[in-house]
């Protein structure tokens, strides 16, 4: 099963994704937040799309006080379409990382029992 991670900078997605690869998960974050191409989540053809989802306060404490308001914007827009589309959208900055993968996790396991 692959799972595609997406949120705005400082969300998450690769201290996430380090963390389901120790349960043996093929998770990928996708740095959508930086791109124009809309869909570009789809591409690495995703099972379970979760999308972190992080507050500019929640960004600043993890990246510095100065970071821009105005590239927070552009990222949520940049994103929606991955937000609109997400299997789970979990705020990173109301849970620790633990609960956030065993959030995942949970859904995974559920989407595995369905399939099979």
């Amino acid at each position: 099963m692959r799972i595609v991670l997406v949120g705005p900078c400082g969300s998450g997605k690769t201290t996430i994704a380090e963390r389901l690869h120790e349960h043996g998960l093929d998770a990928v974050a996708v740095g959508q937040e930086h791109s124009i191409i809309r869909d570009l989540w789809r591409h690495p053809e995703p099972d379970l799309v979760v999308f972190l989802d992080a507050s500019l306060s929640t960004i600043r404490e993890r990246r510095g006080d100065d970071w821009p308001e105005w590239l927070y914007c552009v990222e949520l827009e940049r994103l929606a379409d991955a937000r609109a589309h997400a299997d789970l959208v979990i705020d990173t900055g109301r849970y620790t990382v633990d609960e956030v993968v065993e959030r995942v996790l949970a859904l995974a396991s559920e989407r595995a029992r369905r399939e099979h």
